[in-house]
């Protein structure tokens, strides 16, 4: 276990854990673990000039789980004494359908050692109310300042010190320490009644000292006010189906959303991702290839181990258009009797274990980026993207692309608004003729959903073109 991670945080001693261990180890319980987290977390938010919101929140707990077959039984307590815990322990072996063992016997752990993926000390996270309504006043000043068209700034700055302990009834335990920060601009321009926004922003498991860094909190917020701007002048998208040139980054939130999802463990084990059953089989062209890797130093998506323990780990997912693997827990890895991949992650202690992305991106090719550009007569250039919707069982989605351009003889000219990419993961993947040498990860910045719970992620891609994907516009 970690230097930084003792279990006089938790005011539990080995032994009481290891008891606790025993109560639900019996029977039929094929696996147990108890997942311990503290957490400090701190949030300003300004909008007008002013600011909005400042919380504090302090959150300590556990979760306890205890799997037989397919069934999870799971309880949580954000009381840490030894009754409570054993409550706990009770619950989720009940829920799990196992009778309590006439004695239990306690399960031996073994520290093991971690990684160190960032440095973070807790002391640089702490930064006073008066640093950060400092920041993004500034950030708010400088916004403005870029143009007088920019009506209103919304900024927000959070940061999360986070805390684990997780032992396992197959004989482990180990800690952690993880720091988060995130920074967000929101620019909104006006003019003659045209309102358009721009967002932009950055962060990682990363210190405060990285934003005020060559001034990157200026410079997000300059960004935020040019993409604002630049939409005032956009023209109607064009509508049907043309090649599309996705540009390096952000734009990898669309590999996350139509493709990831599908990757995971959970779905293919129930039959209803669109990838299931295809191990081995080509789902892309042979330019693509897709990993989801934990271990990047200090991005928002890493981990020095998942919520079960398990290191995280490099996972080639797609290789030259081969599909090779899928994102894995410890459950779903069991059931299915595939490799543990590390991937298995909780929104807190009072949330279930489900296989979850870290961060995902495709590496890069040998195309030049503008010969990329070059290799389209008429179609769209998206740079980033807002929302979208998938249906996992099918790969079907629909992106908004918050900023884009229309390519013209090989060139790109006018910015366009109301752009939308209608289509699925699967068949996207088939048409990607071009990769760029340029592969870019997002600033750091990405929150990805499923069942409710919320977890940092990252996501990257070189420039690529599809050959040809449906564009849903807004010209006449």
């Amino acid at each position: 276990m970690g230097e930084q991670v003792q279990l006089t945080t938790f005011g539990l001693s080995e032994r009481e854990i290891q008891a606790a261990l025993g109560r639900i180890k019996v029977r039929d319980i094929d696996y147990a673990d108890l997942y311990f987290e503290s957490c400090v977390s701190e949030s300003v938010s300004m909008e007008e000039s002013l600011v909005k919101r400042a919380t504090k929140n302090i959150s300590q707990g556990v979760g306890v789980r205890a799997t037989a077959g397919e069934k999870t039984g799971f309880a949580y307590s954000d009381e840490l004494t030894r009754k409570d815990l054993e409550l706990a322990a009770d619950t989720a072996r009940y829920i799990a359908r196992s009778p309590a063992a006439e004695q239990s016997v306690p399960v031996p752990v073994y520290r093991r050692p971690s990684r160190n993926l960032y440095a973070v000390e807790q002391t640089q996270l702490e930064v006073t109310t008066a640093d950060r309504v400092a920041l993004l006043n500034a950030i708010d000043i400088e916004a403005r300042r870029y143009d007088s068209r920019i009506k209103n700034v919304m900024a927000s700055f959070n940061t999360e010190f986070k805390r684990v302990v997780v032992a396992t009834s197959d004989g482990t335990m180990i800690g952690d320490v993880q720091p988060l920060s995130r920074l967000q601009v929101t620019c909104i321009a006006e003019e003659n009644g045209n309102r358009q926004v721009g967002t932009f922003g950055g962060g990682g498991r990363i210190p405060f000292e990285f934003y005020q860094n060559e001034n990157r909190y200026l410079a997000y917020a300059r960004e935020a006010a040019r993409q604002a701007i630049l939409n005032l002048s956009a023209v109607a998208a064009p509508a049907g189906v043309m090649p599309v040139v996705l540009g390096a980054g952000w734009p990898g939130i669309l590999l996350h959303e139509a493709i990831g999802h599908g990757l995971e463990a959970d779905f293919n084990r129930k039959k209803t991702s669109a990838f299931s059953s295809l191990i081995g089989k080509r789902v892309a062209s042979h330019v693509c290839t897709i990993v989801d890797d934990g271990t990047l130093p200090n991005r928002r998506g890493s981990l020095n181990m998942d919520d079960e323990g398990t290191p995280t780990g490099r996972t080639v997912l797609i290789e030259q258009g081969i599909l090779r693997g899928y994102i894995t827990d410890k459950l779903n890895a069991r059931l299915m009797g595939i490799p543990l991949t590390g991937n298995g992650r909780r929104e807190s202690y009072q949330s279930v274990v489900l296989p979850r992305m870290t961060n995902t991106f495709m590496l890069a090719g040998a195309s030049d980026p503008q010969d990329i550009i070059r290799s389209v007569d008429h179609g769209l250039y998206a740079v980033s993207f807002g929302g979208g919707q998938v249906d996992i069982t099918n790969g079907k989605f629909v992106f908004s692309a918050s900023e884009a351009y229309l390519i013209e003889d090989g060139k790109v000219t006018k910015p366009v608004k109301g752009a939308t990419l209608i289509g699925s993961g699967p068949e996207i993947l088939t048409k990607v003729s071009l990769v760029g040498h340029d592969l870019k990860l997002d600033e750091g910045i990405g929150t990805c959903g499923k069942d409710g719970q919320s977890v940092p992620v990252g996501v990257g891609l070189p420039t690529i073109r599809i050959d040809e994907i449906t564009v849903g516009g807004t010209q006449g």
